[in-house]
């Protein structure tokens, strides 16, 4: 079986959204759908925005409604970058939120941080081998 994954966004702003992500990642617009979606180029999966109102139903399953503020999620993005420091100065000057200090780990250096959507994102520089450097097999 061969899987792609492709990453979907909510925002309920799509010109701020697309103004973000390619500023902070040098991301590009590819292909748009009508006024209320885009593709983004330049990762190594197809990133989409997707305009959704705040407020609106999250699904049929759920109770939670889309909101826009600061939100915890256990999925978010990693983006792996060459150079911390330099990707992080982008990130916040495109406007993201740094929410803890870049830490050091055996396996390389992280900074978390949200989007102007309040979705969650992590910039990883890998130092040696990467996650190699902690894998167990």
């Amino acid at each position: 079986m061969t899987v792609t994954a492709l990453i979907n966004i909510d925002v309920d702003d799509l010109d701020r959204a697309v103004a973000f992500y390619t500023a902070a990642f040098g991301l590009r617009v590819g292909r748009r759908f009508g006024a209320g979606a885009v593709e983004l180029e330049g990762a190594t999966s197809p990133m989409y925005l997707l305009t959704k109102a705040a407020g609106t139903a999250a699904g049929s399953a759920t109770g939670e409604r889309r909101r826009y503020a600061r939100h915890w999620t256990p999925v978010h993005l990693d983006f792996v970058v060459a150079s911390l420091e330099s990707a992080l100065a982008a990130a916040l000057a495109a406007g993201a939120t740094l929410e803890d200090e870049p830490a050091t780990h055996a396996w390389g250096r992280i900074a978390h941080l949200a989007d102007p959507f309040g979705h969650g994102l992590c910039l990883i520089e890998f130092l040696g081998r990467g996650y190699d450097e902690i894998a167990t097999r």
